[in-house]
């Protein structure tokens, strides 16, 4: 073992640390090695595995992100400089992940390069998005297949060595070096070759529904009732992608400013002026959220709020989650209100910015008609709402957000369920539909839902999520 070189030394002790699940805190110079996203394409890391041809190809990579308009203005709006390392988005916890606009980069620069531009890119990253959320580093365990996926498609290292040894797919060489597969181009590489594979399974040109859902479940679970979830999300999910809608998808299709990065300096709204002294204090005493702004450097007094790229504030999904435990175990702990529902609902109705999206105010996206109602005759008042404004306050929208749940699961005296509720809430009780099949806003709030539920956890796996 002592002929083994440094960089193969840091790729064994990394992947100790993850089987070990042992948190440990890194250097910021070693630290680079998850963040940068010019060393996931780069092949000094890994040299070892790859073929002559991809050796430099890294830089090819590197060259034709740059070469991408929309990459190019993405990365020169947060500072990003060519020829330096560049710099991957990190979320609340650290964990690296390529914004949709880089997503589509990627996807669309190796369809061009490997497939002849016979696949479709949008399908790439819809399935990217379900899959991992953007993140190059996840490993998620499968019981049922006994085998873990890796890196942003979830591709399986067996996977990767059949496409390349018997469907001739050896662009990149990982059968000695698996967690090559972490790397976003050698990723999508290998799942849009399955991707192609299933396209002509068994000689047969097959539907797009079919190639998804079988990507999700096997080819034998193509036509199962099991994977018909994973296709209807998945049609909400490309439909929601940037390249197919002008409309703002979001928080998550922006580069998000890091008030440490380089070319971070812009004007923030602070938490402070838009929160009691009472529900800081809680916040920081939220064990989630301080570590996420002791990370980000935060101040007692002069708390940033994250922005995306039109420096619009919105609330990371541990803050979502923090201010809807803190209002419902304070104010309706005895009402069966889930916090992970009401987080989704946030996701659906305002993408979490702080001051609404549309005519949805604030997070909640209640109206100020709505919450002056349930102040007056239902006596919601632990916050006072004068006036539209009070709104965009997470705290009192959250409050009344809830209220107006609590008071819909019980409509007219009945029980209600969850589709019931989540369509009244957004729509208005009188325009619920419980018989449409596939409601484009359920579906969009079973989405929202996943990223709040927590994860089933397999007993000796290790998740990174």
């Amino acid at each position: 073992m002592l002929w083994l070189s440094r960089q193969k030394w840091l790729t064994v002790g990394f992947f100790l640390v993850l089987i070990l699940c042992v948190p440990v805190e890194f250097p910021e110079d070693q630290f680079e090695i998850f963040i940068s996203f010019s060393l996931l394409l780069s092949s000094t890391f890994s040299s070892f595995a790859l073929t002559p041809s991809a050796r430099c190809q890294w830089k090819d990579d590197l060259e034709a992100m740059w070469m991408d308009p929309a990459v190019r203005a993405e990365w020169i709006e947060v500072g990003e400089t060519k020829g330096q390392k560049v710099h991957l988005s990190r979320d609340p916890d650290g964990q690296p992940y390529l914004t949709q606009t880089e997503m589509k980069a990627v996807a669309d620069i190796t369809v061009r390069r490997h497939f002849d531009s016979i696949l479709d890119p949008e399908m790439i990253c819809a399935i990217a998005e379900l899959e991992s959320d953007r993140k190059p580093l996840i490993m998620r365990y499968n019981k049922k297949t006994k085998e873990t996926g890796l890196g942003m498609l979830q591709v399986y290292a067996k996977t990767a060595e059949w496409l390349a040894g018997g469907q001739g797919y050896q662009e990149y060489n990982v059968d000695d070096n698996p967690d090559l597969l972490h790397k976003p181009f050698i990723n999508v590489y290998f799942g849009a070759a399955y991707l192609k594979w299933l396209t002509d399974y068994q000689n047969n040109q097959r539907s797009e529904e079919f190639v998804v859902r079988a990507y999700n479940g096997g080819t034998k679970k193509a036509t199962h009732k099991s994977t018909l979830p994973y296709w209807k999300r998945y049609l909400v999910v490309k439909e929601a992608l940037p390249s197919r809608k002008h409309v703002d998808a979001g928080p998550s299709s922006f580069h998000p400013t890091n008030p440490t990065s380089p070319g971070s300096n812009t004007n923030f709204t602070y938490w402070d002026s838009r929160a009691s002294p009472e529900d800081m204090e809680d916040m920081w005493n939220h064990p989630e959220v301080c570590k996420e702004w002791t990370k980000s450097k935060e101040q007692r007094g002069k708390v940033r709020f994250s922005q995306d790229s039109e420096k619009r504030p919105y609330l990371s999904r541990g803050e979502m989650k923090a201010v809807a435990e803190i209002i419902v175990s304070e104010y309706f702990s005895t009402k069966g209100i889930k916090v992970p529902l009401v987080c989704a609902v946030a996701d659906t109705v305002s993408m979490r910015f702080v001051n609404g999206t549309g005519k949805k105010v604030g997070i909640l996206g209640v109206d100020y008609k709505t919450a002056a109602w349930l102040n007056t005759e239902l006596g919601y008042r632990a916050y006072r709402v004068d006036s539209a404004d009070d709104l965009t306050k997470p705290f009192v929208s959250m409050y009344f957000g809830v209220a107006y749940l609590v008071w819909l699961s019980e409509y007219e005296g009945r029980e209600r369920s969850n589709q019931f509720i989540i369509q009244a809430y957004i729509k208005g009780p009188e325009h619920v539909d419980l018989e449409a099949s596939s409601c484009p806003l359920w579906l969009k709030f079973e989405q929202a839902l996943s990223y709040y539920e927590e994860p089933k956890r397999d007993q000796g796996s290790c998740i990174i999520l």
